[in-house]
């Protein structure tokens, strides 16, 4: 197999790179908290000091961080990714961040002679652990026909887009999508429940209509029994929803169902839930009305 850097090893990022360590690469990996590396060292992963250390060590190097500003703490200045990079090597980036920084950075990377690809995904810690994650790939045709082949070691569906911004547009389109219809669904079982229905029996029923989409059947049974540690938390879920709102303000694009997530989510926050999963937008809705 190849030798891969990883940057970032968080709840993504290290079962990412716990994944591919467990497919035979190896990996040269760091993270701004040491002691999260530290399952991954005892599998076989080679700790690196620094982003550039680890964007040396490989000919491709991945990153998965939570914002903006986090990817310009890794790949600029002396430590950074981008110091690390020289003419040929492929970095590609997992994370979800506005898409006018990924574009930014993919004009610094093009600058060192690399080549880089935008690739957010969209998926549950349970999708990484099973490579079955949907992969959104933006940057030039050469590189990700390059990578592509490494991308569908990590998931089942990997789509080239177009550019960086359009990979990224593409993913806040999802995580709008999947907040406003988890909102939608989760006021429709209050409605159904202050009505007499058994909350049990109106998730039932309501997943077997209609609105019963594959997201919807996947995360209902946290509206009976919430999860201890998030799928995707609230925090940053509201974070993708105000990029996506950023993102829609220049073309003047009114978000109506985002900005009312938004509310929801802020109301979340301020209830202490900001490490919650989402799910937890039932309560606040239920907070909101009292029966």
């Amino acid at each position: 197999m190849s030798a891969i850097g990883y940057v970032g090893l968080g709840t993504m990022g290290g079962r990412m790179a716990g994944r591919l360590l467990g497919l035979g690469h190896q990996v040269y990996g760091t993270n701004r908290t040491r002691a999260k590396a530290d399952p991954l060292a005892e599998r076989g992963l080679i700790w690196c000091d620094t982003p550039r250390a680890a964007a040396a060590a490989a000919p491709v190097v991945f990153s998965m961080v939570t914002d903006d500003d986090a990817l310009a703490a890794i790949t600029s200045g002396p430590d950074g990714i981008l110091a690390g990079l020289t003419p040929g090597k492929l970095y590609i980036d997992m994370s979800t961040v506005s898409p006018t920084a990924s574009s930014r950075l993919g004009e610094q990377v093009r600058a060192t002679g690399a080549h880089m690809l935008a690739a957010p995904v969209s998926g549950s810690v349970r999708a990484v652990d099973a490579g079955s994650l949907a992969i959104i790939v933006g940057g030039d045709t050469a590189p990700f026909d390059q990578a592509e082949p490494l991308l569908r070691q990590l998931g089942t569906q990997v789509t080239h887009v177009g550019d960086n911004a359009q990979a990224l547009l593409l993913k806040l389109a999802i995580n709008d999508s999947l907040a406003v219809q988890l909102l939608a669904f989760s006021e429709g079982v209050l409605l159904a429940e202050r009505g007499g229905v058994d909350r049990e029996k109106a998730i039932e029923v309501m997943l077997g209509s209609a609105v019963g989409s594959p997201s919807l059947r996947a995360r209902a049974g946290f509206l009976l029994d919430p999860l201890a540690d998030a799928w995707f938390d609230v925090a940053l879920m509201q974070k993708d929803i105000r990029l996506a709102l950023a993102a829609a303000a220049p073309s003047g694009l009114a978000l109506p169902a985002a900005t009312v997530a938004d509310g929801v989510l802020t109301r979340a926050r301020d209830l202490g839930y900001a490490d919650r999963d989402i799910a937890v937008m039932i309560e606040v809705l239920g907070r909101a009305a009292p029966s």
